[in-house]
């Protein structure tokens, strides 16, 4: 691959949890954060979406998320459980995609607010239509999903440098 490939990064929130007595690691999604996390699912593949890889937070509420994310999709990518995604910083978040192989065109990444959201901010130096203005309206509730695209290696995303091309949150 040239440094000219064009890669997608869809970003995407665990689905909403519980409240419970479990340590926050532990914590299920409740039945709505499950009809959300399939949803998104759907709205992915209905995108087209195909993440070569995914990396996933070992939390539960992600691990689920992403099991019902990925049932929805027409091709299970390679994914990984990174206990770093877990409380991540937008500069974890972003030396996590940076590390990405270039063999992988595109990834998907299910983690936690705020990195996530951050994350979207930070690389969306452009954005399609109002998505820009819509993600920061919502604040990146559970669930959400920003679809970024750019060109070049992973090592060379960096602040400002993808464009948002999709934007999805579940109904309130």
């Amino acid at each position: 691959m040239t440094d000219d490939t064009a890669r997608q990064l869809v970003l995407l929130r665990h689905a909403k949890s519980e409240s419970s007595d479990a340590s926050d690691l532990e914590r299920p999604l409740t039945d709505q954060g499950r009809k959300d996390a399939s949803a998104a699912g759907t709205w992915l593949a209905g995108l087209g979406a195909a993440p070569g890889l995914a990396l996933c937070s070992t939390a539960e509420r992600a691990k689920e998320t992403w099991k019902l994310v990925a049932a929805e999709l027409p091709q299970q990518p390679k994914v990984v459980y990174d206990e770093k995604l877990y409380e991540a910083s937008l500069g974890e978040l972003l030396a996590l995609v940076n590390e990405t192989a270039d063999e992988v065109s595109d990834l998907l990444v299910v983690g936690h607010n705020p990195g996530m959201h951050a994350l979207a901010e930070a690389l969306a130096g452009e954005a399609e239509g109002d998505l820009d203005a819509q993600m920061r309206r919502t604040t990146f509730p559970t669930s959400a999903i920003a679809v970024l695209t750019f060109n070049g290696s992973w090592k060379s995303v960096e602040h400002g440098g993808a464009r948002l091309v999709a934007y999805w949150a579940p109904k309130a």
